[in-house]
């Protein structure tokens, strides 16, 4: 299995991993604007125009099949983030650098807050509601800097994730027993002030155990940060690629 993606510029490859409420879209606002580098994005396994995989796959290992052999950095949004850190932990060489963005990991213990709003998209979905779980994860997701032009997008990313994978069969998930520890690369934390605090724990944590990361916190950024306000994101990005 090929994943969808695109190629864009050229020089130090960086590739981008989108969240599960999108697809490879939601990286329009960084294309052209992380400097000279040759940005490869993708649609994750049922996602955009990649088709829900016929048996386990794994990912990561779709991901990092689209670099070249030379090391790669990595930029990894919501559940996409947590591919991107298996990328770092199960392949440390070819890692150069790590940016999360509001990122998912295996330590994350759903909170009773985020628990209910999984448990009312099953229901909604389970109805046949396409529509209202959707919305959900719009007003679930998405922060208070952003557009509707953005809310579009996200709803239209969205509804066409729910649409592409309810009409698959289902596929379990591939255990490729990784381990964080593992993640030698520099790595940058960034959450928002405006998301569960889930995510905030989880880039805590991931602070306190790797010796190389550091841990961005935004006073006005929501689920989505790269999307909501997307300069000072890619000003953030920048610096970082700058620096490894």
């Amino acid at each position: 299995m090929t994943l969808a993606h695109d190629v864009h510029g050229s020089g130090p490859e960086v590739l981008l991993l989108h969240s599960t409420v999108g697809d490879r879209r939601m990286w329009d606002p960084q294309i052209g604007r992380l400097g000279a580098r040759r940005v490869i994005r993708c649609d994750l396994p049922g996602y955009g125009e990649s088709p829900v995989a016929a048996e386990p796959a794994d990912v990561a290992a779709l991901v990092l099949e689209l670099a070249g052999p030379q090391p790669v950095a990595l930029i990894g949004s919501s559940g996409g983030g947590q591919v991107a850190l298996e990328i770092a932990a199960r392949w440390p060489a070819r890692v150069r650098g790590l940016a999360l963005l509001c990122a998912a990991a295996p330590s994350l213990e759903p909170s009773p807050r985020l628990r209910a709003m999984w448990e009312q998209e099953e229901t909604l979905l389970e109805a046949g509601d396409v529509e209202a779980a959707t919305e959900l994860m719009v007003r679930s997701w998405v922060g208070p800097r952003a557009t509707g032009e953005t809310r579009a997008l996200v709803r239209r990313m969205q509804q066409h994730a729910y649409e592409v994978q309810l009409a698959a069969a289902d596929v379990d998930d591939l255990d490729t027993g990784w381990s964080v520890d593992t993640v030698a690369a520099p790595v940058l934390l960034v959450t928002g002030a405006h998301d569960l605090p889930d995510f905030h724990d989880v880039a805590a944590g991931l602070a306190a155990r790797l010796p190389r990361a550091r841990h961005v916190e935004l006073d006005w950024a929501g689920h989505l940060p790269s999307l909501e306000d997307p300069e000072p994101v890619n000003r953030l990005l920048r610096d970082f690629l700058d620096s490894v």
